[in-house]
């Protein structure tokens, strides 16, 4: 039975031409839809920065002391944070990425909202040199939903000193 069904529903090129310009729209997406996992798991295979959880990042926080840099506006970071994280908006970070040279060799944590602006920032700060890069999976809003704390209302004058404390230079 089976055999004469193989035969049966042979594909033919002219079959499939006939169908792809029956069904144009269906076929471009599926080329489209294709097209686009296989950039996505080319650029998974190939990125030079690690995914960590919120609790892989707790455990690093615990172990390793890792620098956390916040890349989401100074108004959400306002909000709430990661505590002793560096707020650098991501609109700033190709200008102001000088204020991060002297963690090139640290462990770095970039977190966002969700998780999308991070890898972003992950991609600039490895062409800048920095050698051990990791990004909050979901974000702080992944952090808020497994009710970890979040540091609250931190004045830029307070962010500004911890940077200088954690650089060794004076704080303006």
């Amino acid at each position: 039975m089976f055999h004469s069904l193989r035969y049966k529903y042979k594909m033919d090129p002219e079959r499939i031409s006939e169908f792809l310009m029956n069904h144009w729209i269906i076929s471009a997406a599926w080329v489209l839809v294709v097209a686009m996992l296989s950039q996505n798991l080319l650029e998974l295979a190939t990125r030079k920065y690690k995914p960590v959880s919120t609790v892989g990042a707790v455990n690093l926080i615990n172990t390793r002391d890792p620098v956390i840099l916040d890349v989401r506006e100074a108004f959400d970071y306002t909000k709430g944070h990661i505590q002793d994280s560096i707020n650098i908006p991501a609109a700033k970070l190709d200008k102001r990425m000088s204020e991060l040279d002297t963690f090139k060799d640290k462990l770095l944590i970039v977190t966002c909202q969700t998780g999308t602006r991070s890898t972003t920032a992950c991609k600039k700060l490895k062409a800048a040199g920095f050698s051990e890069i990791m990004h909050l999976s979901g974000g702080i809003q992944a952090w808020e939903d497994q009710k970890l704390p979040l540091a609250r209302k931190k004045s830029k004058k307070k962010s500004e000193k911890k940077l200088a404390k954690k650089t060794n230079t004076p704080s303006v």
